[in-house]
């Protein structure tokens, strides 16, 4: 394994995610213990677009050549079946920004809790979505700082550049708060909340969360690769973990609404890889590009094994239903539609129509790459028209992994 400075790859084949787990994924599996999740998540991405799922023929009405359609897998960690999903949800949001600027924040936990979330996804990340709103939450009704409700988006991201293990939080907040009394109050300063004011509440409040997993016997400590089963072990952890300072980072604000749906079209649907980033794929390694943020974001190619290679993605598949963007204060769900009508009054501005039915395949492509996709791509007159399905050779989910 190793990275070596990029450079242009000649005649380089495109190489697929897909295409790493057709060739190394059952030698994977046959060496590696795989939950039900990251099981399913490998065979959805495999099969994403080809016959295993199934489809339809169309044929043009005009020269009658045949065109094959195959259905997508829509598994969430697919790095194909992203792109529309992410159009529907921005469409959702734009109805709901605000006309105020808007600040980007990151929180990160610290690798030291790398081993400990390997064995509980679900209560760590969740853990941090808890500390992390909760610490916004009580920023914002400070009256030192805003004294009212906050507007935020978090979205959870599990990986860096390299595919490595990098807990982190993203957000995107309102700079400003809705007061009790109802107006809106704004932020008076070129920042929201000073980070070095969020980080110790942030870390305080996790540790705080942490020990509470710890007393009520809920962590699975025999799948943590940590050594945390007995009480010095737990208390060395800790001691490192006050100590040394944790990262919250804090951008420039958005100017407009433009640019806020740009960051979020960039970050809420990103998966750990995308196709594009892959280089090549053969018996023995596997090599993709990315930013090397500790030398100058210089680009280079890594070079993994296949086993590593799949290691290092199934590590960020998330745990079923687990939700990897979740909306607080002003935006919670229980009170959105009251509190962002409240907010729009408060700044005098008028609401934004809700989002209609979700947008069609065909509008979608019509309208991002101006591509009628029923016009036959052979003559380019005539319509295609679906003449008849195409079968999944399996039409019931594949069995999972014996336990």
């Amino acid at each position: 394994m190793g990275a070596h400075p990029h450079g242009a790859d000649a005649a380089r084949v495109k190489v697929e995610l897909a295409e790493v787990f057709a060739r190394h994924g059952a030698a994977y599996q046959a060496t590696h213990r795989l939950v039900p999740v990251q099981y399913r998540a490998m065979r959805a991405i495999e099969a994403c677009r080809t016959a295993a799922l199934g489809g339809h023929v169309e044929r043009c009405d005009a020269c009658g050549r045949l065109r094959y359609h195959h259905h997508s897998c829509r598994n969430r960690h697919c790095p194909k079946c992203q792109t529309l999903a992410k159009e529907r949800w921005l469409a959702a949001r734009r109805a709901e920004l605000l006309p105020v600027p808007y600040f980007h924040l990151v929180f990160t936990l610290p690798h030291e809790l790398n081993a400990l979330a390997q064995g509980n996804p679900r209560a760590l990340y969740a853990l941090l979505f808890e500390s992390v709103s909760a610490t916004l939450i009580a920023f914002g009704a400070n009256p030192r700082w805003l004294g009212g409700a906050i507007a935020a988006t978090l979205v959870l991201h599990t990986w860096g550049q390299n595919l490595g293990q990098h807990l982190h939080l993203h957000v995107l907040i309102a700079a400003g708060a809705l007061a009790p009394d109802g107006h809106w109050i704004t932020s008076r300063r070129g920042f929201l909340f000073p980070v070095k004011a969020l980080s110790p509440v942030f870390r305080g409040k996790f540790l705080s969360g942490l020990k509470q997993l710890f007393s009520a016997g809920t962590l699975n400590l025999a799948a943590s690769s940590a050594p945390l089963a007995d009480a010095t072990a737990q208390r060395r952890l800790f001691n490192t973990l006050y100590e040394k300072p944790w990262v919250v980072y804090a951008k420039r604000p958005f100017s407009g609404p433009a640019q806020v749906l740009d960051y979020l079209g960039r970050y809420t649907h990103r998966v750990a890889i995308s196709n594009h980033r892959l280089v090549s794929c053969n018996d023995t390694e596997v090599r993709f590009r990315y930013k090397d943020y500790a030398h100058g974001n210089r680009r280079k190619v890594m070079t993994l094994t296949p086993a590593e290679f799949i290691r290092r993605f199934l590590l960020h598949v998330l745990p079923s239903g687990f939700m990897r963007i979740r909306h607080y204060g002003i935006l919670a769900n229980r009170a959105k539609g009251e509190k962002l009508a409240a907010a729009r009054t408060a700044l005098d501005h008028p609401s934004v129509a809700q989002p209609q039915q979700p947008e069609s395949v065909e509008a979608f492509w019509l309208r991002v790459a101006q591509l009628d996709v029923h016009q036959c791509p052979h003559c380019h007159l005539g319509r295609m028209l679906v003449i008849g399905p195409i079968s999944a050779p399996n039409a019931r989910a594949p069995p999972l992994p014996p336990s």
